[in-house]
């Protein structure tokens, strides 16, 4: 018995693969998904029962023809008395506004008791003020009307040292609002779910298929740019670094009169940073992986930042022409990680392809255009414009240019947009190919000119009435920004972790576990998987063997997730992201402490304990073997300052072979109390020699934190 695949069957039938399904289902025939098999007798009753199906459709057309000839005949019969329907109109007029008159007089009456009510309730209020969780002291001043020194003493008798420029609590400011005989209410404070009401749902009626955005992601030359080469017939590869992607490049491709849009990144840096900032760009996930390479780490990282933005996978196994190709150890790795393959009864499609052949390419986009058809992909191209920046830079003869993604709406030569705190009209426009365009439809990217200033990527660009709106909003969000880094919002972290788990703030607690060796990182998933309760989930959304990374700190920052660290430690710029993209992160060297804090944290009982401040940061140049003394380390200070009194960390590749204290300190022959950024010096460690040419040593001090 022959069989034929759903989406084949779908084709030959002129209908959708999700129409095709749903009959299916009413047949009572068991199919998963568009790749399932339908078997010929099977087919036949499919067939047979959508050929009954058009029949009765032709018929209730021409019953539908003939209602609309009777109505048509009624409407000629209504349109001959036309006075009579003129008198019935006036009459209605009339009753119309006498109920009318009726009303008015009735609000006036309700308007006249309202003032009344106003009025009383003035009377009674007229000691109440206003206030936000925090007030600036002046402004205190002038809302309770006395002289804001006087206001300034009150507050050094409560023990508060404040400035007329500062901002005191809710609590302290009712408190002297009290004394001076005012009552303080607090406003709710709500921020804007929606800057400006610039987007808004469409109506179902309104939207229409829209191409699919695709973002291809992967190892390190496992050939990504290369696959995308042979779908675009470029040569795209030739003019990057290195034949590195070093920038996000956006293409479209026409495949049978329908177009896919390729989102070319370099890895899932992008992919994510873009996230982060609340961009969800990506329709499908292509996961190249090499048949002679298989899985690896940063292939581990794209499964894992792909699964968190909840996108669909389709999986290309490219190099399958190389001699030591191996395709089947590229499934087992993937199911390893919760991608089971279709061959093997899973739901993700995995094609073979070879991007020097181009072997498998077609039905690589098939594949593509299949998923794009089950996702039902739409928008509503006439509105507003909606967009994502997707990449900007400044050009010397051009100005600030800015690649955009258009997402809902048309965008036109000439339109006024905002996209952060850039704004501006549209100068010109050009497509992916270089052309000039006069107007760009949802799913198309453009590079456009005539922005003020240069976006980052991943803000939204709308377009606006006019040029004044879009200056307005722009100078607007200029203000919020300043107030944001003045109030400095903060992620997730395990001190004020109770606190939002009691205000139902927090369901989900993810974690990104690093590690020096594989076999911690399971060992750890599985203990954290179990502290989880009712209230919370505790969810390992990542582990990784080696440093903590700028990636992991913008997945933590997208997914909201703690990051903790096992024997290894965070790179220099993974610390300055930390800080900037607010993100806790936590080092160990004993998994039960984690286990312990983060228990602690869900139950409300993590106790005040100490932080470790990082003063510096040396690189081993050279080292020396004195005698009665042991090992002297010659450093360069890369950061910071050491000092002799402070704890040192030995590491090796970002992973922490010792930790102990300095013996001496040492600037030439002179003992020392400290060396600055950019001088040499020596460092002995306590009790330890085996220190090699290339370590980095990492100097910390323990400090007390107030709680």
């Amino acid at each position: 018995m022959t069989k034929i695949r759903v989406y084949q069957l779908a084709k030959e039938l002129n209908i959708s693969s999700k129409e095709l399904i749903n009959q299916l289902h009413q047949l009572e025939i068991n199919v998963n998904s568009h790749m399932s098999t339908v078997e010929d007798e099977e087919v036949t009753v499919i067939k047979d029962l959508l050929s009954v199906d058009n029949k009765q459709e032709i018929n209730d057309n021409s019953s539908k023809k003939d209602n609309e000839n009777k109505n048509n005949e009624s409407k000629q019969h209504s349109n001959k008395d036309p006075k009579e329907k003129e008198k019935k109109s006036n009459k209605n007029k009339k009753r119309n506004n006498s109920s009318k008159i009726g009303e008015k007089n009735m609000t006036k009456t309700n308007d006249k008791q309202n003032k009344d009510e106003s009025s009383e309730s003035k009377n009674e209020n007229v000691k109440q003020i206003e206030i936000g969780q925090k007030v600036v002291v002046n402004d205190l001043a002038e809302k309770i009307k006395v002289n804001a020194n006087q206001l300034i003493g009150k507050l050094i008798g409560l023990g508060v040292m404040a400035s007329i420029n500062q901002e005191i609590d809710f609590d302290t400011a009712s408190i002297i609002a009290e004394e001076f005989g005012f009552k303080v209410k607090q406003i709710q404070e709500e921020e804007d779910k929606d800057d400006f009401n610039l987007d808004f749902e469409d109506a179902q009626r309104d939207l229409v298929f829209r191409p699919p955005v695709v973002t291809v992601m992967g190892h390190v030359d496992h050939g990504k740019t290369s696959l995308l080469d042979s779908i675009r017939e470029t040569e795209v590869t030739t003019s990057e670094a290195g034949g590195i992607t070093q920038h996000i490049g956006a293409s479209t491709v026409n495949i049978n009169n329908k177009k896919i849009v390729f989102l070319d990144t370099p890895g899932h840096e992008a992919f994510t940073s873009m996230r982060a900032r609340g961009a969800e760009v990506t329709d499908i996930a292509i996961l190249v992986v090499a048949a002679d390479d298989g899985v690896m780490p940063q292939t581990i990282e794209a499964i894992n930042h792909a699964k968190a933005a909840d996108v669909p996978i389709i999986v290309a196994i490219n190099k399958i022409d190389k001699p030591d190709a191996n395709p089947d150890r590229v499934l087992q790795g993937l199911t390893e990680h919760g991608l089971i393959p279709e061959e093997w009864g899973g739901s993700t499609i995995c094609v073979p392809v070879s991007a020097i052949t181009k072997a498998g390419i077609d039905e690589l986009l098939e594949m593509i255009l299949l998923v794009a058809e089950m996702e039902e992909l739409k928008a509503n191209p006439n509105r507003k414009t909606k967009g994502v920046i997707i990449e900007a830079k400044l050009d010397k003869g051009r100005g600030s240019v800015a690649t955009v993604l258009v997402q809902k709406g048309t965008l036109n030569v000439g339109d006024a947009v905002i996209a952060g705190t850039a704004y501006g009209k549209i100068r010109a426009m050009f497509d992916d190919k270089g052309k000039k365009v006069r107007k760009a439809l949802p799913s198309t990217p453009v590079e456009i000119l005539g922005l003020s200033t240069v976006p980052d990527a991943g803000e939204i660009l709308y377009s606006v009435e006019s040029d004044k709106r879009a200056r307005e909003i722009a100078e607007d969000r200029k203000e919020k920004f300043r107030d944001k880094q003045i109030k400095s919002n903060q992620k997730v972290s395990l001190e004020d972790l109770f606190d939002k788990i009691s205000q139902g703030e927090v369901k989900d607690l993810n974690i990104i576990i690093k590690a020096d060796v594989s076999g911690s990182i399971e060992a750890v998933k599985q203990s954290l998987e179990k502290l989880s309760n009712e209230e919370v989930r505790v969810k390992p959304i990542h582990g990784g063997v080696g440093a903590i990374t700028d990636t992991d700190i913008m997945l933590a920052s997208a997914s909201n997730a703690i990051i903790i660290g096992f024997n290894v430690r965070p790179t220099s710029s993974a610390m300055v992201s930390a800080q900037t993209e607010k993100v806790d992160v936590r080092t160990y060297r004993i998994i039960y402490k984690a286990i312990e804090d983060i228990e602690a944290a869900i139950k409300g009982m993590l106790a005040p304990e100490f932080k470790e401040v990082i003063l510096g940061r040396a690189e081993v140049r050279e080292t020396f073997k004195i005698p009665n003394v042991g090992i002297i380390a010659g450093v360069y200070i890369k950061e910071g300052k050491v000092t002799k009194k402070c704890s040192v960390r030995l590491l090796r590749d970002n992973i922490v072979v010792h930790e102990g204290q300095i013996s001496s300190l040492k600037r030439f022959k002179d003992d020392v109390k400290e060396i600055n950024t950019g001088f040499e010096g020596g460092i002995g460690i306590e009790n330890y020699n085996d220190v090699k040419t290339g370590d980095v040593m990492e100097v910390y001090i323990i400090e007390e934190v107030e709680r």
